[in-house]
């Protein structure tokens, strides 16, 4: 990175503060980033509420650039289709049994929260195609 040192002052009468020196850093060329980096990259701004801005400062791009790459992702410009389901975290927790107790099966339901925060709750005998469809509507909301 070539580095060139300016030596600024400003007028008395506009300003009281003087600036005695000024880093201008020059970044070189354009970047260019693989599908593969570029994919990793919205998958990490996917994962959770409000990381647009901070996984694009975390990667030295703006966050416009990232908002591009999101966008050209869902409308399936940006990897494989199909993919959408992977960026969406599984979490997945026993419930605790008392001790005695049998536990006695409920409705047999799936709950799936998706990268924005939408929540669908289907039963286990749902079409699975039909699924990935209306999570992929409900990113797209």
């Amino acid at each position: 990175m070539i580095r060139r040192m300016l030596t600024v002052l400003m007028d008395d009468l506009t300003d009281s503060h003087h600036v005695r020196r000024l880093e201008v850093g020059d970044t070189g060329r354009r970047r260019s980033w693989t599908e593969d980096e570029k994919l990793r990259i919205v998958q990490e701004s996917l994962s959770g509420p409000r990381l647009t801005s901070a996984t694009a400062r975390r990667h030295g791009i703006s966050r416009q650039l990232l908002l591009n790459w999101r966008k050209a992702w869902r409308e399936g410009r940006l990897g494989e289709e199909g993919t959408a389901t992977s960026f969406v975290p599984a979490v997945v927790t026993p419930e605790p049994e008392a001790a005695g107790e049998r536990r006695v099966p409920q409705d047999d339901r799936i709950e799936i929260v998706t990268a924005n925060g939408r929540r669908v709750v289907v039963g286990t005998g749902i079409d699975v195609a039909a699924l990935v469809r209306i999570v992929r509507g409900l990113e797209q909301l």
